[in-house]
């Protein structure tokens, strides 16, 4: 039946998992998959429930013990809205500056580039907006050299000390700093010798 097995795709994907009907359209029709999720988010006595974020979003919450059903990852709820429209992503440079640790302050909107349509999602509390953004902006959206070139353009050149050079070094993984290695020749002219300092850390 549709429903055991797009049942037991969600259960293998695990608890935090945000996904839309077109992630089940290899084992049903649309109609049957709508029907099914839906059913999931009311039927309490199936052997599991899911959460239905906004139109066509949904994921199998993950829960604590006291707090009971937690908040979506806003990342994910980005990544799985960019997967059904076919688009690219990529952070903001306000997002990127505070992920790799260069700002303690929070944006009140979590907003991401891409090179889909503009689109305003709020689930729960959150309000998380996708910014159309020039294809040519969006050359190296998905990948880590993107995050660190965001937040370079957040701090601002003039800005870009020791101490930011140190603390992206710290914040990405070394599979990383060898991206940007590979990446500075073709980086923007004022960004190169941050690149391979930063790599080179």
């Amino acid at each position: 039946m549709t429903i055991d097995r797009i049942i037991a795709r969600i259960k293998a994907k695990g608890r935090g998992w945000i996904f839309t009907p077109k992630d089940f359209l290899d084992l049903g029709s649309r109609a049957a998959v709508d029907q099914t999720l839906l059913r999931l988010t009311k039927d309490g006595n199936q052997s599991l429930k899911i959460r239905r974020l906004a139109r066509g979003l949904y994921d199998y919450p993950r829960t604590h013990p006291v707090m009971g059903l937690l908040s979506p990852d806003p990342d994910t709820v980005a990544r799985a809205l960019a997967k059904r429209s076919g688009s690219r992503l990529m952070l903001s440079p306000s997002k990127a500056a505070n992920m790799l640790g260069l700002s303690t302050q929070v944006p009140a909107q979590t907003v991401y580039l891409t090179d889909g349509r503009s689109k305003t999602v709020k689930v729960g509390k959150q309000i998380i907006r996708l910014k159309h953004a020039a294809p040519s902006k969006m050359v190296f959206a998905d990948s880590p050299k993107a995050t660190v070139m965001q937040a370079l353009r957040s701090v601002g050149q003039a800005n870009i000390s020791d101490r930011v050079v140190k603390q992206i070094a710290r914040a990405v993984s070394q599979d990383a700093k060898d991206d940007l290695a590979r990446f500075s020749p073709t980086a923007p002219d004022w960004t190169r010798p941050i690149m391979k300092r930063i790599a080179s850390e």
